[in-house]
């Protein structure tokens, strides 16, 4: 039996390395999480996408055909998997919201452009779910940046009537959004949170990301490099702004090493951090929060959410979780909440998020 409230949530993030999936009860108030995990990507869709992160201008248009139907693919199994986790069956849920992979987001040529993929049609003749997806081209065809989109789940959740809040999304890149009483809700991509700590990770260990931070604890902030870094033009442009891993790529941070890198690895490790965590609190200092709250794999970074805290003293710092929406799972169940969204026709406040011309209804209906 059909349970309107039900929704899947899937996305596939910076980091490029699986799918987070959720099940949600969106007529709970927070919304109720059934169901969540993360599904890792095996070699196969892993390789692919590393090798397009290097270079998205030679990755060849067969080669992303195919990639999409995979993902497509593997999105529907991920939905399949945490619907049977919470015990239910697909006819219970009302609609998956799908974001895909992000492979380019380009808001700054001409025309502007972004790309997800994921094929949904696959993922809607798989599962039988009614789906929604590509949620960012509309925003950009309308003069918009197509991101950040977190702010919306934000506002409708976590602002508090009495508190100006600054809930920062620590992914790949991070994002901010600002919660003020009796004022729109607004926010925009910072710069780089986790995406060059993983990459210069994975280029000297075995793993995926530095656990907790513990490789950049221990080295020595370089202030020299660290000033050179921050001179890069996109942190001094006014928001609304969006970025991503195409523009802070492998090749923009090669470019900027400096000749001692190799032989003192750590430290490069160490300065990364305190350069995303220089470039976020710098836009969030000026706003005056009474509060900010954290979410996004970046929680679990302990070193990085320590150089956070000691960069804004006096000022509460805690997760998304104490106020009813959780840290890890923020961005799978807004694709959720999209999705609902979508299909209940609700054009959404976009204009003082991404800059689009007019509210939007976000997504795109795929039926089964």
């Amino acid at each position: 039996m059909l349970k309107p409230g039900l929704f899947v949530g899937l996305i596939s993030g910076t980091s490029m390395d699986g799918i987070d999936a959720v099940l949600v009860d969106l007529e709970a108030d927070p919304p109720e999480l059934l169901a969540a995990d993360t599904f890792e990507f095996d070699e196969t869709p892993r390789g692919a996408l590393d090798t397009l992160r290097q270079d998205p201008d030679a990755f060849p248009v067969a080669r992303l055909a195919w990639l999409d139907a995979l993902l497509g693919d593997r999105l529907a199994d991920s939905a399949l998997a945490i619907i049977e986790r919470a015990g239910r069956t697909p006819a219970e849920i009302a609609a998956i919201g799908s974001h895909g992979q992000t492979v380019l987001h380009r808001v700054d040529a001409e025309p502007p452009h972004t790309l997800q993929i994921g094929d949904p049609h696959r993922i809607a003749e798989r599962t039988g779910i009614v789906t929604v997806a590509d949620f960012r081209r509309a925003d950009v065809a309308a003069g918009g940046q197509g991101a950040p989109l977190a702010p919306l789940i934000h506002d409708a959740v976590l602002r508090d009537d009495n508190e100006r809040r600054v809930v920062v999304n620590l992914g790949g890149i991070a994002n901010l959004t600002e919660l003020t009483p009796g004022e729109p809700t607004r926010g925009f991509d910072t710069g780089p949170a986790n995406c060059f700590l993983d990459l210069w990770y994975r280029r000297h260990h075995s793993g995926r990301f530095d656990r907790s931070g513990a490789w950049a604890a221990g080295g020595r902030v370089e202030s020299a490099w660290l000033d050179s870094l921050l001179m890069d033009p996109y942190f001094a442009q006014p928001a609304p702004k969006s970025t991503g891993i195409e523009y802070f790529s492998t090749r923009w941070l090669e470019q900027r090493l400096p000749v001692w890198a190799e032989q003192r690895p750590q430290d490069i490790q160490t300065t990364l951090a305190e350069f995303s965590a220089v470039t976020l609190t710098d836009q969030v200092r000026p706003l005056a929060p009474d509060r900010v709250l954290l979410c996004g794999g970046g929680v679990h970074n302990a070193d990085l959410c320590q150089r956070i805290t000691a960069r804004l003293p006096g000022c509460p710092i805690e997760a998304t979780d104490a106020h009813g929406l959780p840290a890890d799972h923020v961005e799978a169940i807004l694709f959720a909440w999209l999705a609902r969204e979508r299909l209940a026709e609700r054009a959404l406040p976009t204009p003082a998020i991404t800059g689009a011309s007019h509210p939007l209804r976000l997504g795109v209906v795929f039926h089964a």
